[in-house]
């Protein structure tokens, strides 16, 4: 069985390969031709981003598209890798503005704050930390977004009370994550290396907006946007030694990346029922 401690050491293995590997990378993206981590930033976004930012970038969307930032608002990113959405928020909030960015591997975190350096981003912290633990104080931030790392983790409703327990009365959550679309089968879900990929930790869509609402979001909406076929099921597969020609055709187009929307419900003006309530 794979534990919870097995796959964090799996997930720093691997993203603290890619943070080295984003030095030398000479593809957008960090995974040249990924189906899912290809071409999700316009030139415009990325031109003025420093390379190593671009190369480190994991992602299954493009969080910072899909949701209206304003100036002097604090946004969270979690699981900011090498800062790109880090990076991309703090623009639109400005000087004002406060962006976090939160993940568990010191080679992603160093990378992150020489590319803060680089940017000239002075409204920017990097936090090392587990989302599943986020090190903010309740009632915090204005906006939590992520970019295809809660499904990285074994304890999702974990990470979602989080995110609802730090966001202010209204806040937003707004992330770019995979979910799954029908039954998978099970050679995928028990791939390590999958799930380090951000496929085979997959929710069902009908069981991410489950896991938002028990934590008490609403307005909760669940966008996919880019649908999986064979071909790209079969590209995923490659090299995890699983019999990619034999399961890519039951994993056709059960698998999607989506933007994930929901709200904290704002705070309600208390009742008041003493006697200073009446009038004189």
């Amino acid at each position: 069985m794979t534990t919870n401690e097995t796959l964090q050491d799996a997930i720093r293995e691997k993203y603290g390969k890619a943070a080295i590997g984003a030095k030398t990378a000479s593809c957008c993206g960090g995974s040249c031709g990924d189906p899912i981590t290809s071409n999700l930033y316009s030139a415009g976004e990325t031109e003025a981003l420093p390379a190593e930012a671009v190369n480190a970038s994991l992602g299954c969307g493009n969080p910072t598209a899909m949701i209206d930032l304003a100036p002097g608002e604090t946004v969270l990113d979690l699981g900011s890798g090498g800062g790109i959405d880090v990076l991309l928020s703090a623009r639109r909030v400005g000087p004002a503005g406060k962006v976090y960015g939160l993940d568990m591997t010191d080679e992603m975190l160093a990378l992150a704050r020489e590319n803060q350096r680089k940017a000239g981003a002075t409204n920017v912290e990097f936090l090392k930390g587990e989302i599943e633990a986020i090190p903010l104080p309740d009632n915090s931030v204005d906006v939590v977004i992520s970019n295809c790392v809660i499904n990285l983790s074994a304890d999702k409703d974990r990470v979602i009370r989080e995110a609802f327990r730090v966001l202010k009365p209204g806040g937003r959550f707004a992330v770019s994550d995979v979910i799954v679309r029908g039954p998978v089968p099970a050679e995928i879900r028990l791939s390590v290396e999958l799930w380090i990929g951000c496929v085979a930790g997959a929710l069902e869509e009908c069981v991410y907006r489950d896991t938002l609402a028990s934590a008490g979001f609403e307005e909760i909406a669940v966008d996919p946007w880019r649908v999986y076929n064979v071909c790209d099921a079969r590209e995923l597969l490659r090299a995890t030694g699983i019999d990619a020609d034999a399961i890519a055709p039951a994993a056709n187009g059960k698998f999607a990346s989506a933007f994930i929307r929901a709200r904290k419900p704002a705070a309600t003006a208390k009742s008041c029922c003493g006697p200073e309530c009446c009038a004189s």
